[in-house]
């Protein structure tokens, strides 16, 4: 794949991650993760693979929030096969900054998040 290419897959993987979230859709939110990714969710804590991200999501999701979008976001190249991005965030109850998503293409042509660290700083 070539850079932009790999850059494409991540950005789709974003915005179906974003999807997948407006739709209130934990398992959906969940599947944009690699196998073994580690997410730090400040102040909640981490959580290490897909059923634990999927579980962080759900609680989320059953506590009414919603509406997430991205501003300031920022690409950069990590090596050959991923990209980081940042960016500020709001919800319709909360909003914050992504300090650093890394998103991989892994062997099925798809990005994935391996890391995520993100932070709430403050409600709505």
């Amino acid at each position: 794949m070539t850079e932009q290419q790999i850059l494409n897959a991540c950005k789709d993987s974003i915005t179906a991650w974003q999807n997948a979230f407006n739709n209130q859709d934990a398992a959906g939110c969940a599947a944009q993760y690699s196998k073994h990714a580690v997410m730090h969710a400040r102040p909640f804590g981490t959580f290490k693979g897909t059923t634990e991200i999927e579980f962080f999501w759900q609680g989320i999701i059953k506590q009414g929030f919603k509406d997430v979008e991205y501003t300031d976001v920022a690409w950069s190249k990590f090596d050959d096969k991923s990209f980081i991005l940042s960016s500020k965030w709001t919800m319709n109850k909360a909003y914050g900054v992504v300090h650093r998503e890394l998103w991989r293409v892994e062997e099925d042509g798809k990005a994935r998040l391996i890391d995520d660290e993100f932070e709430v700083q403050g409600e709505r």
